[in-house]
């Protein structure tokens, strides 16, 4: 009886805490903007940074809060209207991290802007590393593949669209949709606030942007652009890998868009988007997409596939300038929130 009672008695402290700990927050926050980095190495402040770090300690992102339904804990502003989130990576994590702070009764995310900031593998026919680029078109990787050594000679890799039977048709009905089309106005806005900003340079990048024969765009100094964003749950790389991102972002787009970074988180990201949007969570077009390259996507002319992909990634350059453009972004909006609380940039 004694055993009974004290299990009662336990249970009673846990619900009047619990029922403290909600009268504690008794409304939603109204969420300004959403900082979405995907992965920290170590602690959030203090150590070696990873893409989280320097939102958290530049952005004053003190109070930490438990999310059971992420790989991490949030981080929060004391106005509590700037939040922070490690999705973890590749789509498996991405989404369903996304998912489960859209609908967390803590935070109202109506009128929310989202900001994907994070590094990525830069095609050096558009950038070099340390570039950013704000993306307008977010593309998946669903697809048909066999292996490239029993391709038929003419294919120029083994990928293709599941429902044709070729690389770089598109059948009449796509088993499913790899385009997610985000709101070109919104970056094209962001690209305007950011574009004159001077990305910091070093020696590491300087000697990474030496010996691209060819690749012109590889050779010069970081920069912010207009580029879209590939993401597939295969860590792939090298020059044929890369012409297949190149069409396939192609083909998907319609030839509007054009491939610039590789990840492995985007399209879930922005499938979360819309499934939050249709369930009245968040305003998916307020998505915005910023990419960083800290390596290439593919191998340099003088160099192999494998020695290039087990090339140092030059990191810490590349968590520096998704903080500074991507930090500029965020100040405009929460510097003129009467404004942009409703009104869309760009629209």
């Amino acid at each position: 009886m004694r055993n009974r009672l004290s299990l009662w008695l336990a249970f009673a402290v846990c619900l009047v805490a619990g029922r403290g700990a909600v009268r504690a927050q008794e409304k939603p926050w109204p969420i300004k903007v959403v900082i979405v980095t995907t992965f920290e190495p170590g602690e959030d402040t203090g150590d070696a940074p990873g893409e989280f770090q320097y939102w958290v300690e530049r952005e004053h992102l003190d109070e930490k809060l438990d999310f059971p339904g992420g790989v991490r804990a949030l981080r929060i502003n004391k106005t509590h209207d700037v939040l922070g989130i490690v999705t973890g990576m590749t789509l498996a994590n991405a989404g369903p991290s996304m998912m489960a702070l859209g609908v967390d009764p803590r935070f109202d995310l109506t009128h929310a802007y989202f900001l994907v900031a994070g590094i990525a593998g830069v095609d050096p026919a558009v950038g070099s590393i340390g570039s950013a680029a704000w993306a307008s078109f977010v593309v998946n990787d669903v697809s048909r593949q066999i292996d490239s050594r029993e391709m038929p000679a003419a294919w120029p890799y083994g990928i293709f669209v599941i429902g044709s039977h070729e690389p770089n048709v598109m059948p009449a009905k796509p088993m499913t949709s790899d385009l997610y089309e985000l709101n070109a106005g919104l970056a094209h806005w962001a690209f305007l606030q950011t574009q004159a900003i001077r990305i910091p340079d070093n020696e590491a990048m300087a000697k990474s942007r030496e010996g691209w024969d060819g690749y012109p765009n590889a050779a010069k100094e970081p920069a912010v652009f207009e580029g879209d964003s590939f993401a597939a749950d295969t860590y792939w790389h090298g020059k044929l890998m890369t012409q297949w991102a190149e069409d396939w972002v192609k083909l998907w787009t319609g030839g509007r868009g054009r491939f610039a970074m590789t990840n492995m988180e985007d399209s879930a990201i922005a499938e979360a988007m819309q499934r939050l949007d249709r369930m009245h969570r968040v305003d998916s077009r307020r998505l915005m997409v910023l990419r960083v390259g800290s390596n290439y996507s593919m191998e340099k002319p003088s160099m192999t596939a494998i020695e290039s992909v087990s090339n140092p990634y030059i990191k810490s350059t590349a968590f520096e300038a998704t903080w500074l453009v991507g930090s500029t972004v965020v100040h405009a909006l929460t510097g003129k929130w009467a404004l942009y609380r409703e009104h869309v940039p760009g629209q």
